[in-house]
């Protein structure tokens, strides 16, 4: 059991600071030397984890996403949205998200397979806004599969700008006006009254979502 908790937390010190490089200086640029110096593990401790600096950046990629929990909504287009603030929060406080962010937004990172966050996130939306729809939430004309695209699409454009010019400083303003203007195109009027989209959300969804992580762990913990 010991052995398997050292083995667990040498893991993240190596993806966390495979996180902090990648972040600080991209994809191509990054070498696995500097990765083991920011871990302080030995090349053999790194190479029983990951295999390659591809692998390592995978791996940061997936774990950007592991602690995202939020609870269900009545209304599935809030929890669309609730769950764009919690990400907009987590990626302005959580290094491992900020290099997953760069890492799936780095053109530069030649032979990376960085579909898959967009994919899983185009998966997320669309489930969401079916079963809004389901629910009578949408305007008739919306096409769940598109609006899920062309919201994944924006969020990462807006991502983009607000790394550039204010390093993710004005993000949540940047994302609550994208909201303001994509949500009155597919929101039935009545929900569109009471959906919360303010800068604000971001940090209440962050903590109701830090609590149910709280809530779970201790739950399993006592079983």
């Amino acid at each position: 059991m010991a052995e398997q908790v050292r083995a667990i937390r040498t893991r993240q010190a190596i993806l966390s600071a495979a996180a902090k490089v990648f972040d600080e200086r991209g994809y191509q640029a990054a070498t696995i030397s500097e990765i083991l110096a920011a871990a302080g593990v030995t090349k053999g401790a790194l190479y029983f984890h990951f295999q390659s600096k591809e692998d390592l950046a995978q791996g940061v990629l997936t774990a950007q996403n592991e602690d995202l929990l939020l609870p269900s909504r009545a209304s599935k287009l809030q929890e669309a949205v609730d769950t764009v603030m919690l990400h907009t929060h987590r990626l302005r406080t959580n290094p491992m998200v900020r290099a997953g962010v760069r890492l799936s937004l780095d053109q530069n990172a030649v032979g990376l397979d960085r579909s898959s966050p967009f994919r899983n996130w185009v998966v997320t939306m669309q489930e969401l806004l079916e079963k809004a729809q389901a629910q009578g939430e949408l305007l008739p004309h919306v096409v769940p599969a598109e609006t899920a695209d062309v919201l994944v699409g924006a969020y990462g454009g807006v991502q983009s700008m607000s790394q550039a010019m204010t390093d993710h400083e004005d993000l949540g303003r940047r994302v609550n006006a994208l909201l303001r203007h994509i949500m009155p195109c597919i929101a039935q009027p009545s929900v569109l009254a009471s959906l919360h989209i303010g800068e604000d959300r971001a940090e209440e969804v962050y903590n109701e979502a830090r609590q149910l992580g709280q809530d779970r762990a201790e739950e399993s913990s006592s079983h």
